[in-house]
């Protein structure tokens, strides 16, 4: 039989599966920018405030000025952000900032409520901006949904890569975002509250290249009932357990066998979702992931009591100026720096 149990095209946002809410996969060519962090180009014809259209490869998404996601809150769940290219500012109503990107993950648990902006800093004004992330909904047990807002700095540096070299020397290599690849190094612990902290939970973030014409098996997962998902995003054609996707395509596979991939006459790219569903009710609406209605309006209501603290910065959309290096400063007054990868 065959360990596919279903493909399906990729859409937006991309589906998926229990525990995971949703994935939004940001692929943004901005040109140069104009010395104000914004793209220097025309903006008329757009949206602004909710340009979602990729007019000209790029879009503003909720920025007026400088593309991103002004404050906005969230209660209930947990956001994975894996920055590929490109920087991120992030900004929350803790008094936490921090500035991200190639390849750095930023896991916030919304927990009780937290209000964060992601704005997205065009820095070079001579030459291309490019942006590339993957946005991951992650749900949270009833038992963590009122749990203390917590965000977490996994910095590229310590997010384990395994290589992998097939017979012909053509390499796979896969990054662990979360969940143990084999014999590989452990990835940093997730937030403490997260479905991922238990490890019954089986949860697994990976992202996976192969060169050209690469063949490398995907090992079973470890926890029975987990379930997994590859979602191929780049390259011309892949083989999955002998079957050949000529598109780009979700691919749910079964979880408890192994699975060999191989790419096509082009370099090749997935991202691995893989855990033990949590299998308890969802009630949602926009920013807010609850079990039950009643606990969604609650939600709502405390926000406009709260705003879940209040935004404790001048501007909806904080940009921490023209610096190049990797920060954050958390709520607690720790804070971190480090240079950009090749810098």
């Amino acid at each position: 039989m065959s360990a596919i149990l279903n493909v399906q095209p990729l859409g937006f946002p991309w589906q998926t599966l229990d525990p995971f809410l949703f994935c939004v996969y940001h692929d943004d060519a901005y040109p140069k920018a104009n010395g104000r962090y914004g793209p220097d180009a025309s903006l008329e014809g757009r949206n602004i405030g909710s340009d979602f259209e990729g007019k000209d490869g790029w879009r503003m998404y909720h920025g007026e000025t400088v593309p991103g996601f002004p404050a906005h809150p969230h209660r209930g769940f947990e956001t994975v952000t894996i920055v590929r290219k490109g920087l991120i500012d992030h900004s929350d109503s803790l008094g936490a900032t921090a500035r991200f990107g190639k390849g750095d993950v930023q896991w916030l648990t919304a927990g009780r409520g937290i209000v964060h902006a992601e704005t997205f800093p065009l820095l070079d004004v001579e030459g291309p901006n490019p942006l590339e992330l993957f946005q991951i909904w992650l749900n949270l047990p009833a038992r963590s949904k009122m749990a203390p807002p917590h965000f977490t700095m996994l910095w590229s540096q310590d997010i384990p890569r395994c290589d992998f070299t097939d017979a012909g020397r053509r390499r796979s290599t896969v990054a662990c975002i979360a969940g143990r690849m084999d014999d590989g190094a452990a990835p940093p612990a997730p937030p403490p509250d997260s479905w991922a902290a238990n490890a019954a939970a089986d949860l697994a973030i990976w992202t996976i290249a192969m060169e050209s014409g690469a063949r490398w098996t995907l090992p079973p997962a470890r926890g029975e009932g987990t379930r997994r998902r590859l979602y191929f995003f780049k390259g011309d054609a892949v083989s999955i357990d002998g079957q050949r996707i000529n598109r780009h395509a979700v691919v749910e596979v079964a979880a408890g066998v192994a699975v060999t991939l191989e790419a096509g006459a082009e370099a090749c790219e997935f991202l691995v979702l893989q855990g033990r569903p949590i299998g308890e009710p969802v009630a949602q609406h926009g920013p807010f992931v609850m079990n039950t209605q009643a606990e969604l309006q609650q939600a709502f209501d405390d926000y406009r009591r709260t705003q879940f603290g209040g935004w404790p910065w001048p501007a909806p959309g904080p940009v921490h100026g023209d610096g190049r290096r990797r920060f954050a400063r958390h709520a607690d007054g720790r804070e971190e720096t480090f240079d950009f990868p090749g810098a």
